[in-house]
């Protein structure tokens, strides 16, 4: 069952979410910008608008911005996300960027956890009978996984492995690969956030075949047991409707919701 939370305990995760995680921490390692409150991160081929607060800017003054930010990336050419949270002010903010051009996608839920305990929690099952779990460095690899993630996903996922080898090369990120009998069935990647207390928990997808027999929760147990041998306290993840009952069963708490707004220029 999911575990009961207080509405301290929440307001305690939330409260560390917004000042670890938002603004300059989403934006490491790539060029960025900034207008009033915004970061305007400049990923290759596409823009990410961050921010931690967007206090005492609405109406006009907030369609200004709003707009300036879609300008930007239009006149190259490229689309941009721009990054709501449940719990953001003003209320009309997602009503404005629809008016702006920007169109949702599919709203997640913010999940948090201590490290230590996720680890205690899943003690035990951070291997599944058949299937190796490693930690790997090589192109190889996250070529493979690439090719898994486009498998599961029914779209070209190549662009993944130098995805990868960015991230890998930062040495801020711990990549993870399952196997059965050399096939790559499913793979995750541990992001640490520097200068936080927080390691983000990304990917998980697992093909069809191999689902249900663990190895979601094998690939968490590791990641989290990574975290916690690195000085990390606290696992995040921004979790799909499939994912956030799985986590919230094995204590991750829910903090708020987020949905990416994108404004994609015309061809």
């Amino acid at each position: 069952m999911t575990e009961r939370t207080s509405d301290d305990q929440v307001g305690v995760l939330l409260a560390a979410y917004d000042e670890q995680l938002r603004g300059g921490s989403e934006a490491a390692d790539v060029p960025t910008s900034t207008d009033g409150p915004l970061i305007r991160v400049e990923y290759p081929g596409r823009g990410f608008v961050s921010y931690r607060s967007l206090e005492g800017i609405d109406g006009a003054e907030l369609d200004a911005l709003i707009a300036r930010q879609r300008d930007y990336f239009a006149a190259k050419g490229e689309p941009v996300e721009w990054k709501t949270r449940g719990h953001d002010q003003p209320a009309d903010l997602t009503d404005r960027l629809v008016a702006a051009g920007f169109l949702p996608e599919e709203r997640e839920t913010v999940v948090i956890a201590e490290s230590a305990h996720v680890v205690e929690r899943l003690s035990g099952r951070d291997s599944v009978d058949g299937v190796t779990i490693r930690r790997t460095t090589e192109r190889a690899d996250f070529e493979r996984i690439a090719a898994m993630e486009s498998t599961v996903w029914s779209q070209n996922w190549s662009w993944l492995a130098d995805d990868l080898v960015r991230r890998q090369a930062t040495g801020l990120t711990d990549v993870f690969v399952a196997e059965a009998d050399d096939e790559v069935v499913s793979a995750a990647w541990a992001v640490y956030k520097k200068n936080t207390d927080f390691t983000g928990l990304w990917g998980g997808s697992t093909l069809a075949e191999w689902r249900g027999k663990g190895i979601y929760k094998a690939l968490v147990a590791v990641r989290a047991a990574r975290a916690v041998e690195l000085g990390y306290k606290y696992l995040q993840v921004d979790a799909s409707d499939d994912s956030s009952p799985i986590l919230q069963r094995l204590g991750f708490v829910a903090v708020t919701t987020t949905t990416p707004y994108v404004y994609t220029p015309a061809s």
